[in-house]
C-alpha cells in the first residue's frame, strides 16, 4: 500500500492475482459475484490495451498521416514523446474498430460497449464505433493500464474532445491524467502541477517538467486531491489555468472540492496564471522551459490570488467600492481555519487596503476582524462544545502527541489514522506544538523518519525551541519527559492511537450534530422543506456515526484494559 499509494483492497486483488491465491469471502454467492467481476475486468482491460495499440498504428498508417503531421508541426512533439504517451488515431469509418474488436478478435459486443469504445445505434441495429476520425490519447490509471480515451477531432467536427464514458473502469472524478508519468517525479519534487488539457501535460512532460497532470475538464474532487496528496508530502499543488477572464472563471470552478482543504491548511494551493492569457502548452512554443519554472516558483497562494482578484480594477478611494472588497476579503478570510493564519491575513490586508495611510490600518483590520468574526464557524469553534467534549478531546490530543514524541516507530500510524478520520489538534497548546513538530520535520527531513533513533533529535530540537515558547504554554513541557504513563502507553500504542483519534472524530461529530440541530430548529420547514429535510439527514448522519464511534471506543477499551492486565 505504502509503495503503490494504493487502497488495500486493490493491492489485495493484484496480489491475489499475481501468486494465485484465491480470494475468499464469507459467502459463496459474495465469492462468485467477485470472480466474476474480477474476470468481467481483466477483459475490459485486455481490450482497452488492445485498442490503444491499434490507435498507434493506426497513426502511422497513410489515412493517420494527417494526424501525425499535426502532432509534430502543430504541436511540435518527438517520436518519443508521442511514444511514451501513446498516442495514436482512430480511423473514420463507422465501424472500423467494432470490426477489429468483434468480429477479427472475437470479443462480445457487450463487453466492448462496456469500455465505452462503442455505441449501440438508435433504431436497435448494430453498433457503431465512438471515436471516428480522431486524435487519440489514452487515459491510465495509477498503475498504467489503459482505463479509457481522449479523442481530438482534427477538422471541425463537435465536440472538439471527446472522453471515454465513465465505465467499471474509468471514474473521471477519481482520475487524472499523466498521473502514473508523473507520479515518481511529483513524490521526488514534492509538489504537483495541475493543468487544463491533454497537451499541456504532454507539452510539460516534454520539456522536462514531468510533474503535471491534467484533471479531465471536471471540478477537482476531493477523491483526485486525496490521489494526488499521496505524492506529495508538503501537500504542495499548483494549479496552472487560462490567465484570460475565462481562465479565472475557469480556475474558480476547476479548485471545486478542495477549496475546504486549502482553508484547512490540508492542500498548499498555489495559482499560476501564464501571462498573456496562454496555457502551458502555448508558451513553451516561444518560451524556454526555464521560463516557465521562474513563474512556477513565483506562484501566489491561492488565498493571495483571491485577494488580487478581489481589489483588481477596484478605486479604493471610493467608499462603495472599498466597502464591496472588504466584505468579500472578510467573508474569504471567515474561511479560514487556522486562527494565526488567518489574524496574518487580516493584518496583511489591513495594510493592503489602507493605501500606505498608516492612520487606516488599524481601523481597517478591527473593521475586517469584526466582519470575520460575525460570519464565521468551523470546527475549531466552541461554540457547540460541551465542557465533556473539551476534556476527552484535550486527553486524547495529549496521548497521540506524547506516543509522536516519545514512540517514533508509531508516528506513521498516528498521521494516517489522523488523516483518516479527519481530526486535528483543536486546543491551542496542543496545535502550537503540533505545529512545532511539522516544521522541525521539514527543515530536517532525516528527522522526519519513524526509526527510533530519531526521537532524541526532535525532543532536544524541541527543547531547544521551548526558551522561545509563549509562557502560556504550561503543560507542553511535561510531554517531553518520559514518564511512567507514557511508558504504559507505548506498551499499548496501536490501541491508544485508535482509542484516541475515534474520541476527537465523536467529538467533532458531536459539534457538528448540534451545529445542524440548530440550523434546523431556526428553519422553516414549512417554507423550506427541502432546506429542513437536508438538516435532517445532516443530523441522523452525525448520530450513526456517533453510534459506531461509541461502539468501536468501547470495543478499543475492553481491550486496553485486557493489555493492561
Amino acid at each position: 500500500m505504502e509503495v503503490g499509494k494504493r487502497q488495500f483492497s486493490e493491492v489485495v486483488l493484484d496480489l491475489a492475482k499475481r501468486y494465485q491465491v484465491p480470494v475468499k469471502t464469507l459467502e459463496p454467492e459474495q465469492r462468485q459475484e467477485l470472480q466474476r467481476q474480477l474476470s468481467v475486468r481483466e477483459q475490459l482491460y485486455e481490450i482497452l490495451a488492445l485498442t490503444a495499440k491499434f490507435y498507434e498504428h493506426a497513426l502511422v498508417q497513410p489515412e493517420g498521416q494527417p494526424a501525425l503531421r499535426y502532432l509534430v508541426e502543430s504541436r511540435r512533439l518527438t517520436p518519443d514523446i508521442i511514444q511514451q504517451f501513446q498516442v495514436g488515431y482512430a480511423p473514420g469509418g463507422w465501424s472500423t474498430l467494432h470490426g477489429y474488436l468483434v468480429e477479427q478478435k472475437n470479443y462480445p459486443e457487450k463487453l466492448v460497449e462496456q469500455a465505452g469504445l462503442i455505441v449501440p445505434r438508435k433504431e436497435g441495429n448494430g453498433y457503431y464505433d465512438r471515436f471516428r476520425d480522431r486524435l487519440m490519447i489514452p487515459i491510465h490509471d495509477i498503475q498504467g493500464r489503459v482505463i479509457g480515451f481522449g479523442g481530438r477531432s482534427l477538422g471541425d467536427e463537435q465536440p472538439k474532445y471527446l472522453n471515454s464514458p465513465e465505465t467499471d473502469l474509468f471514474d473521471k472524478g477519481k482520475t487524472l491524467f499523466g498521473l502514473d508519468k508523473a507520479k515518481a517525479a511529483i513524490a521526488k519534487q514534492d509538489r504537483a502541477i495541475v493543468v487544463e488539457g491533454y497537451f499541456d501535460v504532454i507539452a510539460l512532460h516534454a520539456a522536462g517538467i514531468p510533474i503535471a497532470v491534467a484533471s479531465l475538464g471536471t471540478a477537482l474532487s476531493q477523491g483526485q486531491i486525496k490521489l494526488l496528496l499521496r505524492y506529495t508530502e508538503s501537500k504542495h499543488i499548483v494549479l496552472n489555468f487560462d490567465a484570460d477572464g475565462a481562465g479565472v472563471k475557469a480556475t474558480d470552478r476547476a479548485i471545486g472540492e478542495v477549496a475546504t482543504l486549502a482553508y484547512q491548511d490540508a492542500v498548499r494551493l498555489h495559482i499560476l496564471n501564464i501571462p498573456s492569457g496562454k496555457d502551458p502548452d502555448e508558451f513553451l512554443k516561444t518560451h524556454s522551459p526555464a521560463e516557465y519554472m521562474a513563474l512556477l516558483e513565483s506562484a501566489p497562494r491561492w488565498i493571495d490570488w483571491q485577494i488580487q482578484n478581489i481589489t483588481q480594477g477596484r478605486d479604493l478611494t471610493q467608499s462603495g467600492h472599498m466597502k464591496e472588497v472588504t466584505e468579500q476579503i472578510a467573508k474569504l478570510l471567515g474561511n479560514i481555519t487556522n486562527p494565526s493564519t488567518r489574524t496574518d491575513y487580516i493584518k496583511t490586508c489591513a495594510e493592503q487596503l489602507s493605501q500606505d495611510k498608516s492612520w487606516r490600518v488599524r481601523q481597517i483590520e478591527e473593521d475586517l476582524r469584526l466582519q470575520v468574526k460575525g460570519q464565521r464557524w468551523h470546527g475549531r469553534s466552541t461554540k457547540w462544545q460541551s465542557p465533556g467534549d473539551r476534556d476527552l478531546l484535550a486527553e486524547s490530543e495529549v496521548q497521540l502527541l506524547r506516543l509522536y514524541l516519545h514512540a517514533p516507530q508509531y508516528r506513521g500510524d498516528i498521521v494516517e489514522q489522523m488523516e483518516e478520520r479527519d481530526v486535528e489538534f483543536s486546543h491551542s497548546q496542543n496545535r502550537f506544538l503540533w505545529q512545532q513538530i511539522l516544521e522541525i520535520q521539514a527543515l530536517h527531513p532525516v528527522q522526519a523518519e519513524f526509526a527510533s533513533a530519531d526521537a532524541p533529535d526532535l525532543l532536544s530540537v524541541l527543547r531547544d525551541r521551548a526558551a522561545e515558547f509563549p509562557h502560556d504554554l504550561t503543560h507542553i513541557f511535561w510531554l517531553f519527559e518520559l514518564d511512567e504513563k507514557t511508558e504504559l502507553e507505548v506498551n499499548r500504542a496501536a490501541l491508544v492511537i485508535r482509542t484516541a483519534t475515534a474520541s476527537m472524530e465523536r467529538v467533532m461529530c458531536e459539534k457538528r450534530r448540534r451545529h445542524f440541530f440548530d440550523l434546523w430548529k431556526n428553519t422553516d420547514v414549512v417554507a423550506s422543506p427541502d432546506l429542513g429535510q437536508y438538516y435532517q439527514q445532516k443530523i441522523y448522519a452525525e448520530d450513526q456515526r456517533i453510534k459506531a464511534l461509541d461502539q468501536e471506543r468501547h470495543t478499543n477499551f475492553s481491550d486496553l484494559v485486557q493489555v493492561s492486565s
